[in-house]
C-alpha cells in the first residue's frame, strides 16, 4: 500500500511555531490613540451684574432718599432706579434711567415725564448735544467744535423750539465769553457774559461778567494762609474771606459782607480722613451750631469706613437758647 503524501494536522511537529500576525498590525501599548473625547458643552450663562443699593435719612427732613443701580455689559451699560418715602412708608418721587456714554434716559413715574440726553463725535473735533424734556416739548441742541489747540473750544447752543440766534460761547485757558441774544421789554438785545482769570503777584485774579454786573475776586493762598477779598460793580458791594491753617488738621474761616456787616466763622478740626469736627456761627440767621463727621465729607459712601457716612449737628438760635435742636444725616451703602 502506498501513503499518501499530505500529512494531517496532528502530524505537524512540535517545534514548528504557530503563526502570529504580521508586525505591521500591531503597536505597543503606549502608542494606542487615545479615546475620543466629549466635546465640552456650550455654556451660555451670563455674568449676574453687581446691584448697588444706597440708602440716606435726613433727620431734618424726616425723609429716607434710595437708590438702587447696576451696571450691563462690562461696565457700557447703567440701570438706576431712586425714590423717596417718608415715615409712613408712602413712595415719593420715583425716578428710573437708563444710562450710557451716548445716550441717558430719566423717567420720573410721577409726573410721566422723561428726559432724554444723547450725545455723538463726529472725528476728534466735533461733538453734538442734545437734551430734550418729552413732557414739556422743550430741549437744547449744541455743538461743540475744537480748534487746532483743543484747549480753546467754540459752542453754539440753541434752545428746542428756537426763539432766536443761538448761543455761541468761546473756551479759552484762562475763561470763557458767551453771547446770546435776550428779550429786554419789548424788543431782543445781545447780551455779553464770561469770566476771565489770571495770575497777578502771587495770587489769582478773576473778573465775572453777568446781566451788567461786573464781580472782580483776588485769592491769594500760601500754605498757612488764604486771603479772598471781592467786590462787585456798580453796586460796589464788597466782602472778603479769610482762612488760616495752623496746622494740617486745624483750620479757621472767616467771611465778612462791608455791606450788610453780616459775618460768619467756622473751625474744623480732623481726626484722619475719616472724621472731621466743625463748628461755627452765622450772624444772618443768629446761629451757632456744631457738627461730627464719621466718613469723608466731601467723598462717597464708598470710601467711607463700612461704607457709611454719619453727621451730626447741634444748632443753637442767639435768641432762644431753649430752641436747640439735634439733627443727624445717615448714608450707608451695599454692594450686592
Amino acid at each position: 500500500m502506498v501513503e499518501s503524501s499530505s500529512a494531517s494536522p496532528s502530524s505537524l511537529s512540535p517545534s514548528t511555531p504557530p503563526l502570529s500576525p504580521p508586525p505591521s498590525l500591531t503597536l505597543p501599548s503606549e502608542e494606542l490613540p487615545p479615546p475620543p473625547s466629549t466635546p465640552p458643552k456650550p455654556n451660555f450663562s451670563l455674568p449676574i451684574p453687581a446691584i448697588r443699593v444706597t440708602s440716606e435719612f435726613d433727620s431734618d427732613s424726616s425723609i429716607f432718599f434710595h437708590k438702587v443701580s447696576c451696571r450691563f455689559f462690562d461696565r457700557l451699560a447703567k440701570l438706576k432706579l431712586s425714590f423717596q418715602n417718608n415715615r409712613n412708608g408712602e413712595i415719593l418721587s420715583p425716578q428710573f434711567g437708563f444710562i450710557t456714554k451716548y445716550l441717558s434716559l430719566l423717567y420720573d413715574l410721577e409726573d410721566q415725564s422723561a428726559l432724554v440726553k444723547g450725545s455723538f463725535d463726529v472725528g476728534s473735533k466735533l461733538q453734538f448735544r442734545a437734551v430734550q424734556d418729552v413732557k414739556a416739548q422743550q430741549g437744547e441742541i449744541a455743538m461743540v467744535a475744537s480748534l487746532s489747540d483743543p484747549s480753546y473750544k467754540l459752542e453754539l447752543a440753541s434752545p428746542v423750539p428756537s426763539i432766536g440766534l443761538p448761543r455761541a460761547t468761546f473756551r479759552f485757558p484762562n475763561g470763557e465769553v458767551s453771547l446770546e441774544e435776550k428779550v429786554d421789554e419789548v424788543k431782543r438785545v445781545l447780551s455779553i457774559s464770561g469770566i476771565v482769570k489770571g495770575q497777578l503777584l502771587n495770587g489769582v485774579c478773576t473778573a465775572l461778567y453777568k446781566d451788567d454786573d461786573l464781580n472782580l475776586r483776588y485769592s491769594y493762598k500760601d500754605e498757612q494762609m488764604t486771603f479772598i477779598p471781592s467786590i462787585s460793580l456798580p453796586s460796589n458791594a464788597a466782602s472778603f474771606a479769610f482762612k488760616r491753617r495752623f496746622s494740617p488738621s486745624d483750620k479757621l474761616s472767616y467771611w465778612y459782607n462791608f455791606d450788610s456787616d453780616y459775618w460768619s466763622a467756622v473751625y474744623k478740626h480732623t481726626v484722619g480722613k475719616d472724621l472731621k469736627l466743625k463748628a461755627g456761627y452765622d450772624s444772618e440767621v443768629r446761629l451757632g451750631w456744631a457738627s461730627l463727621w464719621v466718613g469723608d465729607e466731601d467723598g462717597k459712601a464708598k470710601t467711607a469706613p463700612m461704607k457709611m457716612k454719619v453727621q451730626f449737628m447741634l444748632q443753637v438760635p442767639q435768641d432762644d437758647i431753649a430752641a436747640a435742636v439735634v439733627m443727624f444725616r445717615v448714608k450707608k451703602r451695599w454692594d450686592l
